[in-house]
């Protein structure tokens, strides 16, 4: 099969062929992830990105892994929204340590009319240190997104967090509708979507399997695609919960890049309870992007020096490039249908 065929994007997934992706002998199925990760991207390349909260606490969603949620007893300490410069110094400090794109991330259901503005200011300023940037603020309308367009912003992200099966046991306050309405009106703004999920709350393979499908159908296909394992705090509904298999992660990591064959997967959230082997077969199996620093919004993050060292053993680089490489690959254990629609095709 043709580089051109493994990289032909789909936007028509069944849950039947999924499911047979998961259930896959491992080996054959980081072979065929790694063999379209390696035919898309060069595979010993990640992009760093970095986050900050800019406002912290009193959220008003039930989200049940959060710490932030105004609806649990976490004991944090809420804050309100970062001053200008505060950001702009953490924003040079990311740069300084390796990370091209800064992210943004405000406990808020959607953006108040005080503090966006503010939060528009923040997006200039990050964009004129030469680094991409990206914002996670909850609900947007129109017109906030066209604001957001207008000052540069480079990427806008809003997590599914899991299948629209398993969602009500997560959340309550917004429904997965809410979440799919604001990455439309992103991506029809021009804005670059970062959306993915949890994985570790609960779920079975099924909702992986729903919650891959929801994202790979989407009219274009997230440009990233966060891979988050459960940080388990303590207050929330969610603490106590038994951990995901690490192998089952890895698969799950296998499986997105396969059916999102363009778009970065990023190991997010967790990597902190990840041994260097598991992040290794991530990498291996289409992972190409990390969250860098120790501090993940309110939850702990790989340290950095372990980060280093970790690259260095594995022989991996920090500089992704940003147009997929046009290696050729072949595969005979490709999994997809051939003849998807024109429509269905297109490219991100």
């Amino acid at each position: 099969m043709s580089s051109a065929e493994i990289t032909k994007l789909r936007h028509n997934w069944e849950n039947a062929e999924v499911q047979a992706l998961f259930d896959l002998p491992l080996n054959d199925l980081l072979f065929q992830a790694h063999t379209i990760h390696r035919t898309n991207f060069d595979p010993n390349a990640i992009q760093i990105s970095t986050l900050l909260s800019i406002k912290t606490g009193k959220c008003s969603e039930d989200c049940g892994y959060c710490s932030q949620s105004a609806h649990h007893n976490t004991e944090l300490e809420p804050e309100s929204l970062l001053a200008l410069e505060d950001v702009i110094s953490a924003a040079k400090q990311a740069k300084s340590e390796g990370a091209d794109r800064f992210c943004m991330g405000a406990a808020w259901s959607r953006p108040n009319k005080r503090d966006f503005p503010k939060v528009l200011e923040m997006i200039k300023a990050v964009k004129s240190l030469d680094m991409e940037s990206c914002v996670t603020l909850g609900m947007l309308d129109t017109e906030q997104v066209k604001q957001l367009k207008e000052v540069g912003l480079d990427y806008y992200n809003h997590n599914l967090d899991t299948s629209p099966e398993f969602y009500g046991n997560v959340i309550t306050t917004r429904t997965f509708q809410d979440r799919i309405d604001t990455l439309n009106t992103v991506q029809d703004a021009g804005i670059h979507v970062c959306s993915g999920g949890i994985l570790g709350m609960g779920e079975e393979r099924k909702d992986r399997c729903s919650l891959l499908i929801q994202l790979a159908n989407m009219t274009k296909h997230p440009d990233s695609v966060p891979i988050n394992m459960l940080v388990q705090v303590e207050g929330t509904p969610l603490f106590g919960q038994d951990s995901i298999d690490p192998l089952e992660f890895v698969r799950t990591v296998a499986v997105a890049r396969i059916m999102m064959p363009l778009s970065v997967v990023r190991l997010s959230a967790g990597r902190e309870e990840m041994s260097d082997e598991m992040q290794a077969m991530c990498f291996f199996s289409g992972a190409n992007s990390v969250f860098y620093g120790e501090r993940l919004l309110t939850t702990d993050n790989s340290k950095t020096g372990r980060d280093q060292q970790l690259f260095e053993k594995l022989g991996i680089n920090t500089n992704l490039e940003k147009k997929p490489s046009t290696k050729s690959h072949h595969t005979d254990v490709i999994l997809s249908k051939q003849e998807p629609s024109a429509n269905m095709a297109q490219s991100i």
